[in-house]
């Protein structure tokens, strides 16, 4: 039986918060406040926020110039399949859309790997669909295993697993497990997650936990910003690693504010309500709640977006992105799982971090096996 007493105490909140009790009164009072408890979070997420949205960015960027420097982590996925048996209503890769599936074999992760580390990249994030029988867990572990022969950080966003499998990927050299709750809403989660391993909201919320125990080094969370009010999904995403923290003071936590984004053969996937200054005002309430928190801004969002929130609160983006099959090595064989707006190269990254005075960090550990 899974121990729900961290989503026990999340769901206390968010039943509890209501945006229209906040004003601008209580927003002051979180921006003054040497310590922020939960009760300033929920102001500094509320919609009176929106109206302080430069304080918020000056304290989100002082926090972060304290904790983080100047420096900026960069990575870049890798899509090892896009086959899925779970049907997800607002994902590319879900059971039953028409799209060209693909799974890298072996050869061909080696020549994805090659030309990543090529580009100068030493941290690699690798993603499958959900479906063990796709891609299974020793496929995934073999995958790690040669990700370590080009890459100093190795991560998974994959199906959640139990703790003895997460040990097997550990054991194989990786080092973090992303796990996007998408929404924190059970009832909503039901309404998007219609079948398949990914429809079991409970399984899911538990993996970081599992994975920590697994001996990971660090775990990422995020919700799909534009599913469900994303006010109340920021405020569980923050208390989620919030609350697993206390327990695994040890972990290295991470945080990411994907928004929702159009995926083939669904036109009418777009995120509700979240303009980009409310982005930014999630992203600096991350920053101002948790300051020693890794927080990656996805390419999702346009380049633009992206290089300015660098000193605002984010301390880590991809580079060089492609969310199909194969494509890195110059031979795509699999859709995309969504569409991304910012495609810059890795050079072209590099060239804007130097030019805002920022340095790119390509690892930040030294791994001794």
């Amino acid at each position: 039986m899974q121990d729900n007493a961290i989503l026990n105490k999340i769901t206390k909140e968010l039943e509890s918060y209501h945006d229209e009790d906040f004003g601008f009164d209580d927003v002051r009072q979180a921006l003054d406040a040497r310590t922020l408890n939960i009760r300033h979070l929920k102001a500094l997420l509320s919609s009176a926020a929106e109206e302080f949205i430069e304080e918020l960015a000056f304290k989100a960027s002082k926090i972060r110039l304290k904790y983080f420097g100047n420096g900026v982590s960069l990575f870049t996925p890798l899509y090892l399949s896009n086959y899925c048996n779970s049907k997800c209503t607002y994902c590319g890769f879900q059971k039953g859309n028409k799209i060209a599936r693909s799974k890298l074999n072996e050869a061909q992760i080696h020549a994805e790997m090659q030309a990543i580390a090529q580009s100068g990249l030493q941290e690699l994030i690798m993603l499958t669909g959900e479906g063990k029988e796709y891609a299974s867990v020793a496929y995934i572990a073999k995958a790690c295993k040669i990700a370590r022969q080009y890459f100093k950080v190795v991560g998974v966003e994959v199906y959640p697993m139990e703790i003895a499998e997460y040990e097997l990927l550990h054991e194989n050299g990786c080092d973090y497990v992303t796990i996007f709750q998408e929404t924190y809403n059970a009832q909503s989660y039901k309404k998007f997650h219609l079948s398949g391993e990914k429809s079991d909201f409970y399984y899911r919320f538990n993996g970081q936990e599992r994975a920590l125990k697994a001996g990971m080094r660090g775990v990422a969370f995020g919700a799909l910003l534009g599913l469900d009010d994303f006010r109340k999904d920021a405020l569980a995403t923050l208390l989620h690693a919030y609350y697993l923290q206390q327990l695994y003071p040890q972990a290295e936590l991470s945080l990411s504010v994907p928004r929702l984004r159009p995926i083939i053969n669904n036109a009418k996937i777009h995120p509700k309500d979240v303009s980009e200054k409310r982005l930014l005002q999630v992203l600096c309430a991350y920053r101002i709640f948790l300051p020693y928190a890794g927080l990656t801004i996805s390419s999702r969002e346009r380049a633009g977006f992206r290089d300015e929130v660098l000193k605002l609160g984010a301390t880590k983006m991809s580079a060089g992105v492609s969310v199909g099959i194969g494509e890195h090595s110059g031979e795509k064989t699999g859709d995309d799982q969504f569409q991304i707006t910012d495609g810059r190269g890795v050079q072209d990254i590099l060239h804007m971090l130097k030019e805002r005075n920022l340095q790119a960090i390509m690892s930040d550990s030294i791994y001794v096996g």
